[in-house]
């Protein structure tokens, strides 16, 4: 093949496969191999679930609205995209969050990791959780660790470990949030694994999360600093600034948009993908950065395969609600608040992002972001927008007291939206990649559904099936 032009498609246009295909484009162009390169996506659009919308001088984020500025895989590509001048953190003076406990908000204690108390005083004195919990949750430092290497449940372990006050009322809203699910359901080694290594190498998680604290912070060679100061950062011009940036660097490439893919032929040592408009393209290498279900049903029907039909995901909506800040009384002192499932409220999260994110709202006024929807609690999708927005306003009234009418609001539901990673997923995950090195060769799985949710770790699983790609069609 070394003077043949490979032919490499990409399935999906959301930020890991555009990631996919900025470093396919890369690795290739470095080595002077030539390559024709094609991403599809099925939608009018590519982003995915990342969108901004600039209303009224107002920065709305439809999907997600900022990233975890030491992760390194997003830090990287925002250099090497020379967008570093676009960074700007969150607001210094909004750094208090809060839990909504019997419909009153109460301030997160000070010394909370990842939702695990590491100071013993503000913990203590805390109203989210009650004598008895508190003295269950100090039981982890006397408490033996786990025997044998068996995956469990996210909830399972930290019940374990510190009670089911703390889960409940804490760690649920806090961990459970980022993946809106049910953290009985979620896989503790495919969501949080360092738990478990504190726990086999500390015995207590709480001393686990105490020695890491003392650890003087890695300074990371190349972080510019604003990362260095912020835990979060976001583009000032919104999050599209990262896909118009990608999509700039790959115009000379074959970008599809509005053709969904209706099945691929394995063939000749190939592939040729067939779209709903009745093309076929031909391929010698595949990244399939679809939703697992989606990617099930294109693949080979195996049994290792058909584990990917069975990831759950969740429905989410978000509402934006705009306001006048002369109508709106409440102090926004911090950067909103989260809901534990136990309160049985429809919202599970409210962001003050005029706030949180002083770029975001005109001078003058009030931006709130609202979150709607969570793993066994989706019977929202049948509301209406305006059912929605009714219920939202009402909950906020009591939680927070506003009386005011927003100027504004907008509704984003992003339905199947949100992957489950079940007991055993990283073990399940494995199995699959190993049927495709036998069976499928030349065919990479990246995406939200297989190795963490977030941007920088679906920047990070495009950029390794690229490399796994180019790797394969050099040999």
């Amino acid at each position: 093949m070394e003077n043949t032009k490979r032919k490499i498609i990409i399935v999906g246009g959301g930020i890991t496969g555009l990631s996919a295909a900025f470093y396919t484009k890369k690795y290739f162009d470095e080595r002077q191999i030539p390559i024709e390169l094609t991403v599809i996506e099925k939608s009018p659009s590519f982003g995915g679930k990342i969108r901004t919308l600039l209303r009224e001088d107002f920065i709305i984020e439809r999907g997600p609205e900022s990233f975890l500025a030491r992760k390194m895989p997003i830090m990287t590509l925002v250099k090497e995209l020379g967008l570093e001048d676009e960074l700007t953190a969150t607001n210094p003076q909004a750094r208090t969050n809060y839990i909504v406990h019997k419909g009153k908000l109460h301030k997160m204690p000070p010394g909370l990791m990842l939702g695990i108390p590491t100071q013993l005083t503000p913990f203590m004195k805390t109203g989210l959780i009650s004598p008895l919990g508190k003295i269950r949750a100090a039981m982890d430092l006397w408490l033996p660790k786990k025997k044998g290497m068996e995956d469990e449940s996210l909830g399972h372990f930290i019940q374990r470990r510190l009670g089911k006050e703390v889960l409940d009322r804490i760690t649920e809203p806090l961990l459970g949030g980022i993946y809106a699910g049910d953290t009985h359901s979620l896989s503790l080694q495919a969501t949080f694994p360092h738990f478990s290594a504190m726990e086999k190498t500390h015995r207590s998680l709480i001393v686990g999360m105490l020695a890491n604290k003392q650890k003087p912070a890695p300074s990371i060679a190349g972080l510019p600093e604003i990362a260095q100061k912020s835990m979060f950062l976001t583009f000032r011009n919104g999050m599209t600034t990262l896909v118009d940036r990608l999509l700039k660097e790959l115009q000379t490439e074959h970008l599809i948009t509005e053709q969904g893919v209706q099945t691929i032929v394995q063939e000749d040592g190939g592939y040729t993908v067939h779209l709903d408009n009745g093309q076929q393209i031909q391929a010698d290498g595949l990244i399939m950065a679809l939703p697992t279900q989606q990617t099930a049903k294109l693949l080979p029907n195996r049994s290792s395969i058909q584990w990917l039909e069975r990831i759950n995901y969740v429905s989410v909506a978000n509402i934006a609600l705009a306001f006048d800040e002369k109508e709106f009384t409440y102090p926004l002192d911090g950067s909103g608040f989260v809901i534990p499932r136990k309160e049985g409220r429809l919202l599970t999260a409210c962001t003050w992002s005029s706030s949180k994110w002083l770029h975001t709202a005109p001078k003058g006024k009030v931006l709130l972001r609202c979150y709607v929807g969570r793993g066994g609690a989706e019977e929202w999708v049948q509301l209406s927008d305006e059912q929605l927005i009714t219920a939202v306003l009402q909950e906020l009234k009591e939680i927070m007291g506003i009386e005011a009418q927003p100027i504004f609001h907008e509704v984003t539901r992003l339905e199947r939206s949100m992957p489950q990673y079940p007991v055993k997923h990283v073990e399940e995950l494995r199995k699959v990649r190993a049927d495709l090195a036998i069976h499928s060769p030349g065919v990479y799985l990246c995406g939200a559904g297989y190795e963490g949710v977030g941007i920088p770790d679906c920047i990070q699983q495009g950029k390794v099936a690229a490399e796994q790609l180019a790797a394969y069609l050099e040999l």
